[in-house]
């Protein structure tokens, strides 16, 4: 069932658009007839004029809509220099109604060049179903007529200039919730490293539960590659790494290990390099985002560790690919837990709690419950030691200096940190991330 209407009037000439009331009129007229449900939400896209801003244009398209009261209070009228920047504007409009399915009537040759912009503004949450928009020459004082030729192909090129065309849309908009904030370990030496971890101010997403630095991007999510990438050119201006040259685990919630240079999995927890200048990072948003740093041999690592990756041992496989890949010495690495879910908020079934309980009983809470709580960053702690690491060179929530602490629960600090666990499925993420300086 539609749940929003576009009506995309972007391409006529602008001088014209101030004119079109009959078309407008006669295209809600037929919605209001013929749509499955009464009065949906409406946008009107159109384009503004270089310095027409604030001038009331809007309200010239309103004049025809006075036997459409039902149907005017429900639309809006979108006026923006670029379509990148109408059609983001609109998007923000469906975010915030929480509508998915979309029908667009548009001229047929601006199908293929709107497929393209929802290729990228967009992702899989959102449906969308198009209509031609039937231009005819009987509208007051316009007289455009549509070709009767089949949907054009869009060229390489073409496409291109969109991708720049919302890049640079993307990128003059502000910052959200604050400034860009990274917070970083005193256990791994700065001459060496650029490190930190990520919290969820001073991005562009400004959907609630990812709003506003969320680095990643889902087909089960609102926030777009285009968005997440913005996210993080910002992150790496401020952090100073060269966002062409980053790397993400591909998460698997298992134990798998990519040694960069060499073939990728298809999908890995853990990544390991000795390679200068290249970033690698690990996502986090409940789950353990661990960084890896040995000044010795200058190499480091980067695992995604949730309750699965901690049972199955990823953090100790990073470790091992590190030794076996790079010559380490167990010794000399230095090992930081970032914000993740604490023992204070998160639950696992009873039967998984087990598990935890064999790796320590005081890795568990109220063990008889249903629901016990778990305490996964004791799990990683206790593995990496049994595995050779020194107590000494972990940093965790044991921290007992509240000025050094940044294994922060992610869970009891919505203002600073996304939670799947508090939030649900339309989470927001954060990431650690860890490169050897040049």
């Amino acid at each position: 069932m539609v749940e929003a209407i576009l009506i995309d009037l972007f391409s006529l000439p602008a001088v014209l658009q101030n004119n079109i009331q009959g078309l407008l009129c006669r295209t809600l007229e037929t919605i209001e007839k013929c749509s499955s449900i009464p009065a949906p939400f409406i946008y009107v896209m159109c384009c503004q004029v270089q310095g027409s801003e604030g001038k009331g244009e809007q309200d010239s398209l309103l004049p025809a809509l006075r036997d459409l009261q039902s149907l005017k209070k429900r639309l809006e009228v979108v006026r923006a220099l670029t379509t990148a920047a109408a059609l983001y504007t609109i998007k923000q409009r469906l975010d915030e109604k929480d509508i998915s399915s979309i029908k667009i009537i548009l001229p047929t040759l601006r199908k293929e060049l709107m497929k393209v912009y929802i290729d990228h503004l967009f992702t899989p949450v959102y449906q969308f179903e198009f209509e031609d928009l039937q231009v005819a020459s009987d509208c007051n004082n316009l007289q455009v007529t549509e070709p009767q030729s089949e949907e054009q192909t869009l060229s390489t090129q073409d496409v291109a200039l969109i991708q720049s065309e919302i890049q640079t849309y993307l990128e003059s908009l502000p910052s959200l919730k604050g400034e860009l904030t990274i917070l970083k370990s005193s256990l791994i030496p700065d001459d060496i490293f650029l490190h930190g971890f990520t919290t969820r101010t001073g991005g562009i997403s400004y959907i609630p539960a990812l709003s506003s630095c969320n680095l990643f991007s889902s087909s089960k999510r609102r926030d777009p590659q285009v968005v997440v990438k913005e996210n993080l050119r910002r992150l790496a201006n401020a952090a100073g790494f060269n966002p062409e040259t980053f790397h993400r685990v591909k998460t698997d919630h298992a134990n798998a290990v990519c040694i960069m240079g060499k073939t990728e999995p298809d999908s890995y927890d853990g990544i390991v390099t000795d390679q200068k200048g290249v970033t690698i990072a690990a996502p986090g948003a409940d789950c353990i985002p661990v960084l890896f740093a040995d000044p010795v041999r200058k190499a480091c690592g980067a695992a995604h560790s949730g309750w699965k990756g901690t049972l199955l041992g990823v953090s100790m496989a990073t470790v091992n690919a590190m030794v076996s890949e790079y010559g380490c010495n167990v010794k000399d690495i230095l090992v930081v837990l970032g914000p993740s879910v604490g023992p204070c908020c998160y639950k696992l079934p009873h039967e998984s709690a087990k598990e935890f309980h064999r790796i320590d009983p005081k890795c568990v809470r109220h063990f008889d419950s249903a629901t016990p709580y778990i305490d996964i960053r004791r799990a990683t702690r206790i593995l990496l030691e049994s595995g050779g690491i020194l107590p000494e060179n972990i940093q965790d929530d044991s921290v007992t200096d509240q000025n050094q602490n940044i294994t922060f629960c992610t869970a009891c600090h919505p203002d600073k940190f996304y939670s799947h666990f508090r939030d649900g499925t339309n989470f927001g993420t954060q990431i650690g991330f860890i490169s050897i300086k040049e």
